[in-house]
């Protein structure tokens, strides 16, 4: 659904980064999936076709955060600031 996105906050080594996946327009929603040392994280289209994909070792994942869209059709909440550097 649009307005639905998901943070990613990663350690990256040098600090953290922190990456923001999001559903830009009507229709489109973001999954999520994991496995194999994999965290994946796609937007995808009603008939499920990716539009962007973000992949992350799971080892250095260290919070993944769903926000989901406002029920009541209100504009969605600003994406966070970015953390770290």
């Amino acid at each position: 659904m649009k307005g639905d996105h998901v943070e990613i906050v990663i350690d990256a080594g040098d600090g953290v980064r922190s990456y923001d996946i999001a559903a830009t327009r009507a229709g489109r929603r973001v999954e999520i999936t994991q496995g194999r040392g994999i965290v994946e994280v796609v937007e995808v289209t009603r008939r499920g076709t990716p539009v962007r994909t973000a992949r992350f070792m799971a080892a250095r994942v260290l919070a993944l955060v769903e926000h989901p869209a406002a029920e009541d059709g209100s504009a969605p909440p600003p994406p966070p600031a970015p953390l770290g550097d």
